[in-house]
C-alpha cells in the first residue's frame, strides 16, 4: 500500500509524469550573441596550439622540429631586412664663425685672463698681447704667522720672509723686552713686508706685531721710508681678582658649576680635589652649597684667563664643611685646621674596572694554574696610568713577561710595579707626585689584549693592592699656621662672580678706542 502511494507521487515506470506548476520550469541558458573576451580567449588558444617556436635541442628532424626551423628562418630573415644601411649620416651645416664670434670663444677659454680690450670681458690672450719683461710685484705683503711647538723667534722670521739683519734687530729690539724662550705656541704674529730695494733682494719688514703676554703688546715698526726700526710696547690693564663661584649642587655638581659661569678646567679640578676628601657619589646632596676660588685674569682689551684652583669648599647641613686652600711652594692643599692634602686610600692607577684580583688562577697563556701576585684593570689601548701615590721610580724599561713596565718604590717599605705598557712616560731616578702619568695601557709582555696588570710588594713581599690603605699628610704649626689662616680669611672675602663682569675702561682707554677724525690725521701747519 505504501509502495503503491510511493510510485504515484513519483510517476515511476508505466507511469505519467507529474505536472509542474508555470514558475517551476527551468528555461535553458541564453547565449550571447557576440563577446570580445570569448573571442580572444578563443584565439589565444588556437594560437597556442600551434607550436610555432618549438625547442630545437630536442625532437631533431621530427615535423616539430621542421615547423620551429621554419620559425627561426622566418624570423631571422625580417630582422636582416630592418638591418640598417652603413651609408654615412648627413650632419648639421657648419655655423658662420666670425671674429667676435672668435672673441666670444676665446673668453670662455682657460687661458691667463686679461681685460677683453672695449668689450669689458675677462678674456684669454690674443696675439695683440705682448708679454712683459717681468711681472710687477706687490708694493706690500702682509702675512699672519703662528708660531708652533719647539718653533723659534728667529726661524719664524725667516720663515716669513725678513731678511738676516732686520731679523737680528728685531731679535735684539723685542730680546731687551723680553725672554724670546717665553713666546708660548700658538702666538701670531701680524708681519708687513715693504718694496725690494732690488731684485733679489729680501723684502724690508715694514712692521710686526704681536701679543708678548696676556697683559703686554709689542709692535716693531719703522717711522718712515728708510727709517730704523723702532720699539713700541703697550701694557695692557689686567685685573686679577679671583673668581669665586658659588651655587647649590641640585642634580649634578659639575652642571651646576657650569651654570653659574665657572670655567672647565676649573670645575674638573675643585671635582678632583674635593674627591679627596669627600665621596662625591655618597656623601653630597642636592641641597649642599659648592664653593671655590680660581685664580682669574681679565684683560682690559676683553680677554680672560682661568688658572689653578686656590679655595674648595662645600657647605652640608649635617656634616662639617670642607675648606682647602692651595698653600706653600710645593701647592699642596691644607685644611682650615692647618692639616695638610690627605694621601689615602690608594687610588686606582687606570680608570677601568678590575677584572682580576690577587691570589691563584688559571693563566689565559700558559695554561696552568700559578700566583697572580697583582690586580688586572680592564682599559683600552693607550689610556693613562697614574702613580697611586708619591714616590721614586726604581726602574723603567722591559721587564721579562711584564713587558714595558715602571717600578715605583713609596715611603713605608712599599714598592709598586706597572706591567703591560704600551710606552713609558718617565726615567728611571725620577721623583713623581700622586696622579701623575707614568706610561700607557698596552699588551706587552705575556698578555692576551690591552690591560694593566699592577703589583705592589711590601719589603720585596708580593701583597694584595686592595688590602693597603697608605696615608700621609702635613701640619703646620707656629707662624707658618697663623699666616695661612689670614691667608685663609682674606680669600674668602672675595665676593662670588665679581670676576664676571666687564673691567670697566679708563677715560684713557675711551678716548683711545674712539675713532680718529680725518682732520686729525692732518699734520700741523709748518711755522715759518
Amino acid at each position: 500500500m505504501d509502495d503503491t502511494h510511493g510510485h504515484e507521487a513519483t510517476g515511476g515506470q508505466g507511469q505519467a509524469p507529474a505536472s509542474l506548476a508555470h514558475d517551476q520550469i527551468v528555461q535553458p541558458p541564453r547565449q550571447p550573441a557576440f563577446s570580445w573576451a570569448t573571442m580572444r580567449d578563443q584565439l589565444s588558444g588556437r594560437i597556442a596550439a600551434l607550436d610555432l617556436a618549438p625547442d630545437l635541442g630536442s625532437e631533431i628532424g621530427s615535423k616539430r622540429w621542421m615547423r620551429g626551423l621554419g620559425t627561426f628562418v622566418g624570423l631571422s630573415a625580417a630582422a636582416i631586412a630592418f638591418w640598417p644601411s652603413f651609408a654615412p649620416l648627413e650632419a648639421a651645416p657648419p655655423a658662420h664663425v666670425d671674429d667676435a664670434v672668435r672673441d666670444e670663444y676665446r673668453s670662455q677659454m682657460i687661458l691667463p685672463l686679461a681685460l677683453g680690450a672695449d668689450s669689458g670681458r675677462h678674456m684669454g690672450a690674443t696675439a695683440l698681447v705682448e708679454p712683459l719683461a717681468a711681472a710687477p710685484e706687490r708694493p706690500t705683503l702682509e702675512t699672519v704667522l703662528t708660531m708652533g711647538r719647539g718653533d723659534t723667534f728667529e726661524r719664524l722670521l725667516r720663515r716669513a720672509g725678513v731678511g738676516r739683519d732686520d731679523s737680528l734687530r728685531v731679535a735684539d729690539l723685542v730680546g731687551g723686552a723680553m725672554n724670546l724662550s717665553d713666546l708660548a705656541p700658538g702666538t701670531s704674529f701680524d708681519i708687513t713686508l715693504g718694496r725690494r730695494p732690488a731684485p733679489g733682494a729680501p723684502r724690508p719688514l715694514e712692521t710686526i706685531a704681536f701679543r708678548a703676554r696676556f697683559d703686554l703688546e709689542l709692535a716693531v715698526e719703522r717711522s718712515g721710508e728708510g727709517a730704523d726700526l723702532a720699539l713700541t710696547k703697550h701694557v695692557i690693564r689686567v685685573d686679577e681678582t679671583p673668581l669665586r663661584i658659588r651655587g647649590t649642587v641640585g642634580d649634578s655638581l659639575y652642571r651646576s658649576a657650569r651654570a653659574a659661569g665657572a670655567p672647565a678646567s676649573a670645575v674638573q679640578a675643585y671635582l678632583k680635589t674635593l674627591g679627596q676628601y669627600v665621596n662625591l657619589d655618597r656623601d653630597v646632596r642636592s641641597d649642599d652649597t659648592f664653593d671655590f676660588i680660581v685664580a682669574h685674569r681679565r684683560a682690559a682689551t676683553g680677554e680672560r684667563q682661568a688658572g689653578q684652583l686656590l679655595y674648595a669648599g662645600l657647605e652640608r647641613a649635617e656634616k662639617p664643611r670642607v675648606q682647602l686652600m692651595r698653600w706653600g711652594k710645593e701647592g699642596e692643599f691644607y685644611e682650615a685646621s692647618g692639616v695638610g692634602e690627605q694621601r689615602g686610600g690608594l687610588m686606582a692607577p687606570v680608570p677601568g674596572r678590575m677584572t682580576s684580583r690577587f691570589g691563584m688562577r688559571r693563566h689565559p697563556i700558559l695554561g696552568y694554574r700559578r700566583m697572580h701576585s697583582g690586580l688586572d684593570f680592564k682599559a683600552s689601548y693607550g689610556t693613562p696610568i697614574v702613580a697611586v701615590t708619591d714616590g721614586r721610580v726604581t726602574g723603567a724599561g722591559r721587564m721579562g713577561g711584564c713587558g714595558n713596565a715602571v717600578r715605583l718604590h713609596h715611603e713605608g717599605g712599599i714598592d709598586t710595579r706597572y706591567c703591560h705598557m704600551s710606552r713609558i712616560a718617565v726615567n728611571r731616578g725620577q721623583s713623581v707626585r700622586r696622579g701623575q702619568v707614568i706610561g700607557y695601557v698596552g699588551s706587552t709582555g705575556l698578555s692576551t689584549g690591552a690591560h694593566l696588570h699592577y703589583e705592589m710588594y711590601r719589603s720585596g713581599r708580593a701583597i694584595d693592592p686592595s688590602s693597603v690603605q697608605y696615608v700621609s699628610r702635613a701640619q703646620l704649626a707656629g707662624a707658618e699656621l697663623r699666616r695661612f689662616k689670614d691667608a685663609l680669611s682674606r680669600i674668602k672675602t672675595v665676593e662670588p662672580g665679581a670676576a664676571l663682569a666687564e673691567l670697566e675702561q679708563t677715560s684713557a682707554e675711551v678716548a683711545a678706542s674712539e675713532p680718529a677724525r680725518e682732520i686729525d690725521r692732518l699734520s700741523p701747519p709748518k711755522k715759518g
